[in-house]
């Protein structure tokens, strides 16, 4: 079964800083404009590059299939990939019983990638169980 959750369009500032840690391998620059981008929404983020991030993620109970370029740490979710911060404000506003979110993958035209968005990015929730869509944006 899958469960659709639609996210709010607009993306909204957090209310107040919030701090996480972005975890990348150290070749890769569209991290980086990730961790720019949840900047200007008063997101504090911290950049790690690591070697190992299979192996990161592995730990984090990321699944293959929901895999990006990188991982973030925040407030006991993972984000996974490029999400909009629209999502992640519903994540932490809604704070349901999941490992985190995924946005698989590097779609063009999402948060940090160049190109255009070409369709809705569909966002999963990171669980256990079946894989289930988190929200659409």
């Amino acid at each position: 079964m899958v469960t659709v959750y639609l996210a709010s369009l607009p993306s909204v500032q957090a209310a107040e800083t919030v701090d996480a840690t972005l975890y990348k391998n150290p070749s890769c620059r569209c991290c980086d404009q990730y961790a720019a981008y949840l900047r200007q929404y008063d997101y504090e983020i911290k950049v790690t590059e690591t070697p190992n991030l299979r192996q990161f993620k592995a730990e984090h109970g990321v699944p293959s299939r929901l895999q990006s370029c990188h991982t973030m740490l925040l407030d006991g979710y993972v984000i996974e990939g490029h999400v909009p911060v629209g999502v992640i404000n519903k994540l932490l506003d809604e704070r349901p019983e999941i490992r985190g979110v995924s946005l698989p993958g590097m779609p063009q035209g999402s948060p940090g990638m160049s190109g255009q968005k070409r369709e809705p990015f569909v966002i999963y929730a990171i669980t256990d169980d079946e894989m289930s869509i988190y929200a659409t944006d």
